[in-house]
């Protein structure tokens, strides 16, 4: 696929969200190849930005929830406050492996083409352990999520990834395209239930949230 064609898929399946439902334009197991010199202290992994990303995961948080709540469209928040408190967490975050379903909630309008509250379909990702490493990736569509798990603390997982788009299988290294960079962290929140949290995200939305439940 040439390069206009792949810039294309990313400006139509951007509305759609990280762990959106996009067109199912792929569907391909991702290539899953650690670097050569794979650190295990993501803080020796992650870009400057990204840990700043990661670093003001709160204020990310309060100020998305209160364009939501400025909305009037606090009640849907409120209606689960397991996956959204954003202090609410549990010991052991990584999922273990297996088939799950995803869903994408966006919060906080950043700019004026998004509401502040988006929720998408649930779409089907894996979580894989290979060469020692655990991966979370997104299974189909034109915009698929890849990335690795690193431990943190006993109740936050840190996910550090990056973007395949439509008929690539292997993915650019983290780090390269500051554009397909991905940087959040995930939080076990009930026995066999997870989200991971995108703070400031580069397109749309103020604050991204994950829901990760096991797949049917």
């Amino acid at each position: 696929m040439n390069g206009l064609a792949r810039v294309s898929g990313l400006i139509l399946c951007t509305m759609v969200g990280v762990f959106g439902g996009c067109a199912r334009q792929a569907s391909a197991q991702p290539v899953l190849v650690p670097p050569a010199d794979r650190q295990t202290d993501w803080r020796r992994v992650a870009t400057p930005p990204d840990r700043a990303r990661l670093r003001s995961w709160r204020g990310a948080w309060l100020e998305a929830l209160a364009k939501v709540r400025g909305a009037g469209l606090i009640a849907s928040i409120e209606a689960d406050p397991t996956l959204f408190n954003p202090d609410h967490a549990l010991p052991n975050p990584t999922p273990p492996a297996g088939r799950y379903r995803c869903q994408m909630i966006k919060l906080g309008a950043n700019g004026t083409a998004m509401r502040d509250l988006t929720r998408y379909p649930p779409v089907e990702c894996r979580v894989e352990v290979a060469d020692g490493a655990v991966w979370l990736y997104k299974v189909d569509g034109a915009q698929r999520p890849v990335g690795t798990l690193y431990d943190d603390t006993s109740t936050r997982a840190v996910f550090l990834g990056t973007m395949l788009f439509a008929d690539e299988q292997r993915p650019l290294a983290y780090g390269r395209d500051g554009n397909r960079d991905l940087a959040g962290y995930v939080e076990r929140i009930e026995p066999e239930r997870w989200r991971m949290v995108l703070p400031s995200p580069r397109f749309e939305s103020l604050l991204n949230v994950v829901e990760i439940v096991p797949a049917p």
